[in-house]
């Protein structure tokens, strides 16, 4: 940006219209949370200047200083030149009305399975209070077992990830929420640490991008850490040691829901007997899975065993 073009700006809606143009200019792509140019600029401008979104219209025409100016553009440029995702920039991002602390330790919080957390899984779990354990598998930053706690308040949480560095960005949103007491942080490989524990209910948002889409994925894809999406062939290697080994974690008529991504036809390739519900998210029937305790494989109650 050359030294004149830099002097014409002076309002937020200066800054605003210029981050609209710049992001139009380049071909960066809005996949972690906002739909547009315009929703990404106003999500970058207005919460880097700490000012809240929802009633950006008041501060549009305040003037800035020169330093925030300077800060702002900084910002603009790295999102457009290094393709880097706001909610990195910033440190921050939202889901469903929650605020996750994030850095590129951990995928951007993005999760359908929060869409069916907001109506504490109705009509799967009829009784909220009844939830008494609750276990988020591959919890990245914490996020679906920080909504979890808040949502099922009876409820004990674990808090599962194989990534130390994951968990170092989950505990630091455990502590931004009060909620140390009630969500327990767990280095492990899926269930291998987690004991003989029964869960009420199990969460699991795991890696499920194929080879050839992780691949193909826009440039804003690599900035996130390649353990959290790499799913394998047919995106379905982490999610079939779920079903497999599940079962001998959940209580009686307990329930597992998994994402997915778009793989819900290599799944019921997979398991065409198995019998899911597949759960209704903005993004169609096809993203999240739903199966009770006892119709799991019968053959996961053996893991169990071995396990003990």
């Amino acid at each position: 940006m050359t030294i004149d073009a830099k002097a014409n700006l002076r309002t937020l809606r200066d800054v605003l219209r210029y981050a609209v143009t710049r992001f139009n200019e380049r071909p960066i792509f809005y996949g972690h949370g906002q739909l547009d140019a315009f929703d990404e600029a106003a999500f970058l401008v207005t919460r880097a200047m700490k000012l809240p979104m929802e009633r950006m219209e008041i501060f549009l025409d305040a003037f800035l200083t020169h330093a925030e100016i300077n800060t702002l553009i900084e910002l603009i440029e790295r999102r457009v030149k290094k393709r880097v995702p706001v909610a990195y920039l910033l440190g921050e991002a939202w889901l469903q009305g929650y605020r996750f602390w994030v850095d590129s330790r951990v995928i951007i919080p993005r999760s359908f399975i929060a869409e069916l957390l907001k109506d504490r899984l109705a009509p799967w779990i009829k009784d909220p209070g009844a939830v008494h354990s609750v276990l988020d598998l591959c919890t990245g930053s914490g996020c679906l077992a920080i909504i979890a706690a808040d949502l099922f308040a009876d409820a004990k949480v674990d808090a599962a990830d194989i990534s130390v560095d994951a968990l170092a960005v989950a505990a630091r949103n455990v502590e931004e929420y009060g909620l140390g007491e009630r969500v327990r942080l767990i280095e492990s490989d899926l269930f291998q640490e987690l004991g003989t524990s029964g869960y009420d209910l199990i969460l699991c948002n795991p890696p499920y991008v194929t080879d050839h889409a992780l691949s193909k994925l826009p440039a804003e894809y690599a900035h996130e850490p390649t353990l959290a999406l790499a799913g394998g062939p047919d995106g379905l290697d982490v999610v079939r040691k779920v079903v497999a080994e599940a079962r001998a974690r959940l209580n009686p008529l307990a329930l597992l829901v998994v994402e997915v991504g778009d793989g819900r036809a290599a799944f019921e390739r997979e398991y065409p007997r198995l019998p899911v519900i597949w759960a209704t998210t903005s993004a169609g029937d096809d993203m999240v899975f739903l199966v009770r305790a006892e119709d799991l494989p019968a053959q996961a109650l053996a893991t169990r065993s071995v396990a003990a």
